[in-house]
């Protein structure tokens, strides 16, 4: 599944079932481990692990096997790796303690890190 599709059936899973302040960030430029991340609240454990729930049943429905599922059993954060895409739906007070869009906003991209490390290494020789 392309990432488009799958970022709109992630989005349409959340919506749904009325998940809070659904963010997108294109982390492509940071990480090799995932493209895309979904960050979204719900209300309560029962309803960030019923979100959560959703997100994996519609990608199975659409043909696409999630990677893992990690956090069900506390339910305050709820991460779904869909590969391309991966999915993270917490309480909100989770969501405002890790803050993960400054955390990834504020990364260097992969790119960067590898040139410092060489240009460090260069300059220390």
């Amino acid at each position: 599944m392309q990432i488009d599709a799958l970022k709109t059936l992630a989005v349409d899973a959340l919506e749904e079932l009325k998940a809070r302040d659904i963010s997108l960030m294109d982390v492509s430029r940071l990480t090799s481990v995932t493209d895309l991340m979904v960050i979204a609240s719900g209300t309560s454990t029962r309803h960030v692990a019923a979100l959560a729930g959703n997100v994996v049943e519609k990608a199975k429905a659409g043909g696409v096997q999630p990677l893992g599922v990690e956090g069900e059993n506390g339910a305050d954060w709820v991460l779904v790796d869909l590969g391309d895409l991966v999915v993270h739906v917490m309480l909100p007070e989770t969501r405002q303690l890790y803050d993960l869009e400054r955390l990834w906003a504020d990364l260097p991209s992969d790119a960067e890190v590898r040139g410092s490390r060489s240009g460090g290494e260069a300059g220390g020789a």
